[in-house]
């Protein structure tokens, strides 16, 4: 992506987004998260600021952010409530994905009204039986004359409520070996066999729209299946995983950032024994602990969306900082919790909320068990002897 914005630009959008989550994010997000009220307003102020195309080419209306700068607005956004990042996350991973493997009639069609949130789109690709392992998905479309008829089911999908369309991915040869052959993606508008089963009840990551969907011959027409080929699916769907993780990273390391802040501030408002208890070594050793570990996180995912934005190979970048970014995140909410000692449990302090919150992000976008796996390889592989 041609790179347009200066260090002028970048801050003046940075100090764009402080403004808006300190006035708009931040008074809501402890109502919003205990009554797991959908932000619709919020929705509203995100097409102002921009967010919904924000690394949508300019060509089609976005503001063609390079990940380094998107990452940062994710941090900073995550640092005061997490949930409302999945809202333009999700639909721009989409994005991502036409703008990259679809046809220029789909990316004519679709990318402007994403861009400005007329369109607000999502990611279809885990089942109840299928999440890490893609290649086990039962999704199926079959080829009915210019249209494809779909059966199956999706579940923790994000935006599928709220949202208009999902990049669906199904088995179009269910039969086909090596089975990533028989997959391919489709944008899936909704409509007619397009079902919004159910909003899930969640831990944390609430006032998200995060479903269950069924298709129940579900037709989309074949110019909608995604780069117009066949068994494409599995390659545009994993495609794109750096970018997502990436995303996670930033969502992660947020959160980190939020649970140390809050930390601070508490630690010295906290009297015992005569004095702050910043000023015991118990609490010196945490905030010390958690700070360092913020920073090294800001250092890897900045890495790995540099090397993204220069279109270099990212995935173990990627997995570094989407498994230590995420791991910071749980490490950061736990010590907080520990630091804001009772008062953490109470649903008034905002740090419980980061605690509720962190877990899912070494889950999502791969689990970080998978993460470690691909360092691996990948230090192997960079690595022949």
């Amino acid at each position: 992506m041609e790179q347009l914005w200066g260090p002028d630009d970048e801050r003046a959008l940075l100090d764009a987004i402080d403004h808006w989550v300190e006035k708009s994010v931040a008074p809501i997000a402890l109502e919003y998260d205990l009554e797991d009220k959908y932000p619709h307003h919020l929705v509203e102020e995100m097409k102002d600021l921009g967010l919904f195309g924000a690394t949508i080419s300019p060509e089609y209306g976005g503001l063609g952010l390079p990940a380094c700068i998107y990452a940062k607005i994710v941090i900073k956004v995550s640092s005061v409530w997490m949930a409302p990042t999945g809202i333009f996350n999700s639909h721009l991973i989409m994005a991502s994905a036409i703008e990259r493997c679809g046809t220029e009639e789909q990316k004519r069609k679709y990318l402007p009204r994403m861009a400005t949130g007329e369109l607000r789109g999502s990611l279809g690709l885990t089942e109840p039986n299928a999440g890490t392992d893609l290649q086990a998905i039962r999704t199926v479309a079959r080829r009915e004359g210019d249209h494809y008829v779909i059966n199956g089911a999706k579940t923790w999908i994000t935006n599928s409520m709220y949202g208009d369309m999902v990049l669906l991915l199904t088995k179009t040869n269910p039969e086909a070996q090596p089975r990533h052959k028989g997959m391919t993606m489709f944008i899936a508008e909704k409509g007619e066999g397009f079902i919004v089963a159910k909003k899930m009840k969640k831990t944390g990551y609430r006032a998200i729209d995060t479903c269950e969907l069924v298709f129940q011959d579900y037709k989309v027409p074949a110019d909608c299946m995604l780069g117009g080929e066949e068994g494409m699916g599995f390659q545009h769907a994993v495609g794109g995983l750096e970018l997502g993780r990436i995303n996670v990273a930033a969502r992660g390391c947020g959160i980190a950032e939020g649970a140390l802040r809050l930390s601070v501030r508490y630690a010295q408002e906290r009297m015992t024994f005569g004095k702050p208890i910043a000023e015991h070594q118990a609490i010196q050793l945490k905030l010390g602990e958690m700070a360092a570990k913020v920073e090294a996180s800001k250092l890897l995912i900045e890495s790995a969306a540099n090397a993204y934005d220069k279109g270099e190979r990212c995935d173990m970048e990627a997995g570094m900082a989407k498994y230590f970014a995420t791991e910071t995140g749980a490490y950061c909410a736990q010590e907080g919790m520990r630091i804001f000692g009772g008062y953490s449990y109470s649903v008034e302090y905002d740090i419980e909320r980061f605690y509720r919150d962190a877990m899912l992000m070494c889950i999502g976008e791969g689990t970080n068990e998978m993460q470690r796996i691909i360092i691996a390889k990948q230090l192997v592989a960079r690595n022949k002897i």
